[in-house]
């Protein structure tokens, strides 16, 4: 009975043992939370590959994002090779699947060694912005996100030469730590540039705009998983600190309006855009979900005929991410950001002025691969949201609205934030964007170019069923072939 007890008590010993190790390390945010239990995700996922081969779903099979993108993150943002054996798990006669065209005489790694010259984003404008990194950091709003991640990614991307965009929550001080550029959003609720009436702070507005970590102010009109529809916080996220920040009651769920009421038809949006354009020095651009694409040929048409309208546009997806929104619009509402980023691009390039504006792509951009393809299609810049969450930690448990996001991430929950280290996560932030950088360069080499603002539609192929293929200059034809080639890629050598 005593050899028992005396077990007994060095079990237990050494379970208080882990637990208190489990809440004192600083790399792994489950074990942080939930000790002991933590230990048991490791162990399964250990065992992961043996067991899916037979009684759970395959590396292909999960949404919205995959365990092999996933595992790709993880992996990219630890430093450990991401490299795959054995072959492409993927079915490359699946309808909708792309591939790149490889050159015989691919570009010489120390001929290309890295994008080149960097993009500029608004070169009229009295403080242009120089963006350093094709890829950045998708607007993600403190309130949606924790503290801890939006430090996390503050600090990763600064140090990966990437910017941020705020998302509509507001400009907090985490999204300045790090002493990255950041992308001032500002949605139709006007959260940190408000009044106590709900209108637009146009002095506030501008003292942001001054701010030296502020390279551009972004008018959302719309969100890819979203649109038509305000962003939504449940009131147990919003806190005192994030009701201060956004101007709004601690404690009730935000909603903000699902437009701005300051324009109701395409002159006013122009006539809006031009009025915070006179309030900042820096590039004004704006986010939207392509429908009808009338709105972005009046626009094109405008922008060509008196150059008035958005330094940017950032075209989000219908496969975007939020972290609440209603199924109706998720799943059936917008172009996908293959299709947006074509109609954009082909509607400036039919007025001659694609070389003025800025094209920005999001949705589901994993790797080089998908940020490549986006910008064969159109885009000069592509922005990264979940997949940067990954990095920090996120294991898509889809929880983001319910406030109880385990790792840390989604979550105003103090418990579950201590979790989420964020100087340990800004490195992962750092390795995953320097990453998939690599990752693009490496396509870009393969094609035979020099750098990713040389990729175009002809360097792409689609596959439409079996047996059938079709290049994505042939599927999203150019209004003339001569359009093919304008493109804003000598704007850093002109500014």
């Amino acid at each position: 009975m005593d050899a028992w007890l005396t077990g007994a008590v060095v079990v237990v010993a050494v379970l208080a043992l882990l637990a208190v190790q489990d809440l004192r390390q600083r790399k792994h945010a489950i074990r942080r939370v939930y000790p002991l239990l933590g230990r048991l995700r490791y162990l399964v996922e250990m065992v992961g590959p043996e067991l899916r081969q037979y009684i759970v779903t395959g590396d292909l099979d999960e949404r919205p994002y995959n365990r092999a993108q996933r595992s790709w993150v993880y992996q990219a943002a630890k430093g450990m090779n991401n490299a795959v054996g054995f072959g492409t798990q993927l079915d490359t006669w699946a309808a909708g699947s792309f591939h790149f065209l490889p050159s015989v005489f691919a570009t010489l790694t120390e001929e290309a060694p890295n994008a080149g010259a960097p993009h500029v984003v608004g070169p009229n404008r009295p403080r242009p912005f120089r963006v350093h990194s094709r890829i950045n950091v998708a607007p993600m709003s403190f309130g949606a996100l924790s503290a801890a991640a939006v430090r996390a990614l503050a600090m990763g991307a600064a140090e990966a030469g990437c910017y941020i965009n705020t998302g509509e929550g507001g400009l907090a001080p985490y999204h300045l730590e790090g002493g990255g550029d950041v992308i001032f959003q500002v949605g139709p609720g006007k959260y940190g540039v408000r009044t106590p009436e709900g209108t637009l702070d146009w002095a506030r507005l501008a003292e942001i705009g001054r701010m030296p970590q502020i390279r551009a102010i972004e008018i959302k009109l719309s969100q890819g998983a979203k649109p038509g529809k305000g962003g939504i916080l449940p009131g147990a996220k919003v806190t005192e600190e994030i009701a201060t920040i956004r101007g709004i009651p601690a404690g009730k769920p935000s909603v903000q309006p699902n437009r701005f009421s300051e324009y109701h038809d395409t002159a006013s949006l122009i006539d809006f855009i031009e009025a915070v354009q006179a309030a900042v020095p820096v590039p004004v651009g704006m986010k939207i979900v392509i429908g009808d694409t009338q709105f972005i040929e009046e626009l094109a048409t405008e922008f060509a005929r008196s150059g008035r309208g958005p330094d940017y546009i950032s075209v989000d997806g219908a496969e975007g991410g939020t972290g609440a929104a209603p199924p109706s619009l998720t799943d059936h509402m917008g172009l996908p950001m293959r299709d947006a980023v074509v109609a954009v691009d082909n509607a400036y390039r039919r007025h001659g002025v694609r070389d003025r504006i800025t094209i920005i792509a999001a949705g589901r951009a994993t790797n080089g691969a998908d940020v490549a393809a986006a910008m064969a299609l159109g885009a000069d810049l592509v922005s990264i949201a979940r997949e940067f969450l990954f990095s920090i930690g996120c294991i898509q448990a889809l929880r983001c609205h319910t406030n109880e996001c385990p790792t840390g991430v989604a979550t105003q929950s103090k418990w579950r934030q201590r979790g989420l280290v964020p100087q340990d996560k800004a490195q992962r932030v750092a390795a995953y964007a320097r990453a998939v950088q690599d990752d693009l360069m490496t396509v870009t080499r393969s094609v035979g170019l020099k750098s990713p603002a040389d990729l175009r539609r002809n360097h792409l192929e689609f596959v439409l069923a079996v047996g059938k293929r079709m290049n994505a200059a042939e599927l999203y034809p150019y209004p003339t072939l001569e359009a093919m080639a304008t493109r804003p890629a000598n704007l850093a050598e002109a500014a």
